[in-house]
């Protein structure tokens, strides 16, 4: 939540800048699903003491499927109702999933590959 006030506030912390307008950016339902997909991941994770590499690869889906579900739809309505520029469901898919997601995916893979080692030392300080 700090990333995305700082961003609001003016800072150039978001891909294309930063200010208050940049919630009428279509990405913008990105950021607002990479805080709420933060605290799924964190709910599912913290549920357990020790999460096993099952738990985490969940959790970590879960969080970015709320990533990427709010962004599809913030990008849909604001491309189609306050642009004027409308984008179909086939490009929509293609664009902002498709090209996107198996970098994500790798990066879910190597987080819970790394929580299950760090997320017990931390607990033990």
């Amino acid at each position: 939540m700090s990333y995305i006030a700082v961003g609001l506030a003016g800072i150039p912390v978001f891909a294309q800048g930063g200010g208050l307008n940049y919630i009428f950016q279509p990405s913008f339902g990105y950021l607002i699903g990479f805080a709420l997909g933060a605290f799924v991941t964190g709910k599912i994770a913290e549920r357990f003491k020790n999460p096993s590499f099952k738990i985490l690869i969940f959790a970590n889906f879960a969080g970015l499927l709320t990533v990427y579900a709010l962004g599809m739809i913030y990008y849909s309505l604001m491309s189609n109702f306050y642009l004027g520029t409308p984008i179909g469901l086939w490009p929509l898919f293609l664009y902002c999933f498709i090209l996107a997601v198996p970098g994500d995916i790798a990066l879910c893979v190597l987080s819970a590959s790394l929580g299950k080692f760090l997320i017990p030392a931390l607990r033990e300080l």
